[in-house]
């Protein structure tokens, strides 16, 4: 079996701990693992590294290969399909699939959500190699048995029961629903119906055809050539909506395992353990601890001392430079605080104060309308691209390590306490000759100190 890894969503619903340019996905709260790391080990269950395939953002493609190479995953770097633009999970599945058919032929193919949170014990793959076998006919997706009345999850409908001998494999799907209210949604779990996973099981033809039938659009967008003026053309579909709604080959294997999409702060709350009166307490800096003074229920994720009185039912999400307070229940709002920053081209929306690139990191210690103070980390080896400035100056002192730097034509080697400056319009490079971190602090100044303003002249990782 194959396996296709979806790695592009942007985690719009957990900001302020998610960001744009840092998903859900590549966020590290529950453990020391990513979501997408967790993904990438239920891939090798059953698939070879060299069999995964991960349909992602441009964006997030050194993440991708970040997280791959702590986990020592060799998964071949044109197996890493990078979308020009985000347009739904259809596209990028389709894609996916052409991308496997085209290297391996037919294919029973895995698709796989990589910010789900799922328990991979006998269950799991039990469910997985029935659904392989109902692959040869049909179009495959995974219903997880309900553990109570849930709103924000679809529904699956169980039809006629699909059977190898006396062995129950799966059933037709006999109807797919929206997320209900809760009403409805107490009547599905009586009547046995399960939440829709969003993973699914198929053989490469047979997807194809049906995405031929239902969403013809999708296979003219990438007949056009480019994989960009396909993104270009292609409509914004689900494929949930483009197909399996559609399809008369729908089938669903039973999932009797845990499973949580951890979609909201909510199911993130459902997740973690609790305290005896009721509170998840995440820690996510070293000095950082929590008080809490007759208060219960709560979710509290910080990075600082947060003391808690009298309060219940909360969710309290403290970062860097953000603060979310929300009452539980209303986690699938959060979004919504999302939606405005970008309205008002807050950068909050897109990025922490410390942004990760190929070469290492970036942290925002204090800025205003004409400076900008950053720390930056450089791996061993690495270096930044050779770039320029047109509206800002900038000055570096080594705090850490050696700094190799060219300003102009002069190349010079700097030890901590040493410094340069680098007048706006000067080409420039940072590199770390060493073996260990390079830390700089980084003064801009100038009348604009936005990230876009870089004219990259040569790039390690074939950055435009």
């Amino acid at each position: 079996m194959k396996t296709l890894i979806l790695a592009g969503g942007k985690g719009t619903r957990l900001w302020p701990l998610s960001r744009e340019l840092m998903p859900k996905q590549f966020v590290r709260f529950l453990d020391g693992e990513s979501l997408f790391q967790k993904t990438v080990e239920r891939a090798l269950k059953f698939s070879k590294p060299g069999e995964i395939f991960i349909v992602t953002n441009q964006k997030y493609k050194f993440r991708v290969l970040d997280d791959l190479n702590e986990l020592g995953v060799e998964v071949p770097e044109e197996n890493i399909l990078l979308e020009p633009l985000g347009k739904n999970t259809l596209p990028a599945i389709y894609w996916g699939v052409k991308t496997i058919e085209g290297t391996f032929g037919d294919s029973i193919v895995a698709v796989l959500p990589s910010d789900h949170l799922i328990n991979t014990g006998e269950a799991y793959e039990r469910a997985f190699r029935n659904a392989e076998k109902l692959a040869e006919e049909y179009l495959v997706t995974f219903g997880i048995k309900p553990t109570r009345p849930h709103t924000g999850y679809g529904y699956i409908k169980p039809g006629k029961t699909l059977k190898e001998g006396n062995d129950l494999l799966g059933y037709r799907v006999a109807e797919f629903k929206e997320k209900p209210d809760i009403e409805t949604a107490k009547r599905y779990v009586e009547e046995s119906y399960l939440w829709n996973s969003g993973m699914f099981a198929f053989r490469t033809d047979i997807f194809i055809g049906e995405v031929g039938r239902h969403a013809p659009e999708i296979v003219r967008a990438f007949d056009e050539g480019s994989i960009r003026k396909a993104y270009e053309l292609t409509p914004d579909l689900s494929v949930d909506y483009g197909v399996m709604e559609k399809t008369d080959k729908a089938a669903v294997v039973p999932l009797d395992a845990y499973w949580n999409d951890l979609g909201s702060f909510d199911a993130i709350y459902d997740v973690l353990k609790k305290d005896e009166n009721g509170n998840s307490v995440v820690i996510r800096a070293k000095k950082a601890y929590h008080i809490s003074v007759n208060s219960k229920n709560n979710l509290v994720m910080t990075e600082r001392l947060t003391a808690t009185v009298g309060v219940e039912d909360l969710i309290i999400i403290d970062t860097d430079d953000a603060l979310l307070i929300a009452r539980r229940g209303e986690g699938q709002r959060v979004r919504e605080v999302y939606r405005r920053l970008k309205k008002r081209n807050d950068e909050r929306a897109l990025v922490h104060r410390t942004a990760y690139r190929p070469w290492g990191s970036y942290t925002v210690l204090e800025e205003n309308d004409r400076y900008k103070i950053k720390r930056l980390t450089v791996l061993p080896g690495k270096k930044l691209s050779l770039q320029m400035h047109y509206h800002r100056s900038e000055h570096w002192v080594v705090v850490r390590g050696t700094a190799k730097v060219r300003v102009g034509d002069e190349e010079i080697l700097l030890r901590p306490g040493e410094s340069t400056f680098i007048p706006a319009g000067v080409i420039h490079r940072l590199e770390n000759p060493g073996k260990v971190l390079l830390e700089v602090i980084e003064t801009q100044i100038g009348e604009y100190l936005g990230e876009d303003d870089i004219v990259r002249f040569e790039d390690d990782f074939g950055r435009e």
